[in-house]
């Protein structure tokens, strides 16, 4: 899968709030996505990665556009140009395409699941990362002024999966890509739910209690940070400060 990115407008593009409707970009009715959605799914799950008008930035300028795209994926192939001239043997028969393996693109993916294949390309660029993990939950108002606040501001991506003091059983899932930062609900728990109505599956319980706490369940923060010059030790001591002190919490227990 072959993504070309313009290096004279990916930086105000992954910086900007735009819909897709607002450039006159849709893909029909309905199509609510965000500019920089779009930009980032695009990057994320290519294989190769052309950056064009390569020469009508500076160097500088060049050079954060290749860290963004190897912040988003670390696997890809990533090709200066200009006027799309790439010679056919870069882009054609290449056979970097595989579907399962593209999946797994994401540098936030393989730095939140630690894949066996985790490749450190994207050092080559200055890209830095790091995973914060917490049992305890999130005071949501604390959190709140966390995600609006400037510790953020060399974040180029984060994902990742949290919870909430007042929402136990729910995990949510934290999405950040430049000025956009989602939140939202996937799903329970699996210590919110019975265990007679967990799938009878060996290997998916044995998922589940690798992540197991005896007083936590499963629930836990698992969140990656993807930027440049990032204060590992000032987002996480940020991130600690939302977190509920134990001894004014305790999940109620778990049905599992």
């Amino acid at each position: 899968m072959v993504t070309v990115v313009d290096a004279l407008n990916l930086l105000a593009d992954y910086s900007s709030t735009d819909l897709l409707a607002t450039r006159g970009e849709t893909a029909g009715a309905g199509d609510d996505r965000s500019l920089v959605g779009l930009l980032v799914e695009q990057i994320e799950f290519a294989d190769v990665v052309i950056v064009n008008k390569a020469s009508a930035v500076s160097p500088g300028q060049l050079a954060t556009v290749k860290q963004v795209v190897a912040s988003l994926n670390a696997d890809a192939r990533i090709i200066e140009a200009d006027f799309g001239k790439v010679p056919l043997d870069r882009i054609l028969d290449t056979a970097l395409y595989d579907e399962e393996r593209s999946e797994q693109h994401p540098l936030w993916m393989k730095e939140l699941y630690d894949y066996a294949s985790h490749r450190p390309e994207s050092e080559e660029y200055g890209v830095e990362s790091f995973v914060y993990r917490a049992r305890r939950p999130f005071n949501p108002a604390k959190l709140y002024r966390f995600l609006t606040g400037d510790a953020l501001d060399k974040v180029i991506r984060a994902k990742g999966h949290f919870w909430l003091a007042t929402r136990t059983d729910f995990l949510g899932e934290l999405a950040i890509a430049g000025h956009q930062k989602t939140v939202g609900r996937m799903g329970r728990w699996w210590a919110a739910v019975p265990k007679n109505r967990w799938p009878e599956d060996g290997s998916f319980e044995h998922f589940v209690l690798r992540h197991w706490d005896p007083v936590w369940g499963d629930r836990r923060q698992e969140l990656v940070f993807i930027g440049i010059g990032l204060d590992k030790a000032a987002i996480s001591k940020a991130l600690d400060a939302c977190l509920v002190p134990t001894d004014e919490f305790t999940p109620r227990s778990g049905s599992a």
